[in-house]
């Protein structure tokens, strides 16, 4: 099955070594100029080449606190935003791809949305690639660094999605179809801001917003963005989960229980998050 998912997405995929078309024979995906890329046992393919990359992705301890985070539909009426946004789309959507798609939780909602479409999930990290692999029937996992270049081929692509993730704006411009669409989740400061002096966590820069409009305006012009926002009953393993799943993990010297152990059983916790739509500029 895993064979039969990167099969159906090989005519996006772009050879890393020299650009060049893939396709699947067997176990590996294979460029006219004969470069090939192993699918691993777990369902996933390795466009990685050259020197080992520098970003390190997130680890297995990480997404299994982000599967737990998520499968508590905490972040339900994220996934719900963005499906929404593809469904609404008046062209027909037949290829989705998420960057740092982490557990492919976006990405499968994405699906959901568009029953013809295929979808790629796309991260540096190892553990992040074998669950992009089961994430949905009809999603294939790559292994790539974003900062590299997407291995994809040029005007492929429907929709492009990064939640949470890193975005390099010439490449999803590049891969986007005339008519495309990269949809950008990025939180704001009131993003968990209950939690973010109890616990010691890396809150959201207040210039984030300005940053992202800088990179973003030389290739794509915002079509329209929307604040989601909502609060979250949490208890003490969902706050636990959501200090292991993201930023501040790397950073944590201990699991931060003492700290947990002193907040409310069940307390209240903003979501907050916007929602933007781009267009690529025209060529």
């Amino acid at each position: 099955m895993v064979t039969s998912q990167l099969a159906t997405v090989a005519s996006l995929l772009a050879c890393p070594e020299c650009g060049d078309s893939l396709v699947v024979r067997d176990r590996s995906l294979f460029c006219a100029h004969g470069h090939s890329f192993d699918i691993a046992r777990q369902g996933y393919v390795s466009l990685l080449t050259g020197a080992s990359t520098k970003m390190s992705g997130d680890t297995a301890a990480m997404l299994e606190a982000r599967a737990a985070f998520q499968d508590a539909r905490h972040f339900a009426p994220i996934a719900e935003s963005v499906a929404t946004i593809v469904r609404a789309d008046e062209r027909p959507t037949r290829s989705i791809l998420e960057i740092g798609a982490g557990t492919g939780y976006y990405l499968a909602a994405a699906l959901d949305a568009a029953p013809d479409a295929r979808g790629i999930a796309l991260d540096v990290s190892k553990p992040a690639a074998r669950r992009g692999a089961r994430a949905h029937p009809r999603a294939a996992a790559i292994l790539a660094d974003v900062w590299r270049g997407l291995p994809i081929l040029d005007g492929g692509l429907d929709h492009v999605l990064s939640v949470f993730a890193p975005r390099n704006a010439d490449e999803v411009a590049r891969v986007l179809a005339p008519g495309g669409h990269f949809i950008v989740v990025t939180p704001t400061t009131r993003h968990l801001s209950e939690l973010i002096k109890p616990l010691a966590m890396i809150g959201v820069d207040a210039t984030k917003d300005d940053r992202l409009a800088e990179t973003m305006s030389a290739h794509f012009t915002r079509v329209d963005s929307a604040l989601v926002e909502y609060p979250m009953k949490l208890t003490h393993p969902d706050i636990a989960n959501v200090v292991a799943m993201g930023p501040s993990a790397h950073h944590a010297t201990d699991p931060r229980a003492g700290l947990i152990a002193a907040l409310p059983e069940a307390m209240t916790v903003t979501a907050s998050v916007t929602l933007s739509r781009y267009r690529p500029n025209p060529k």
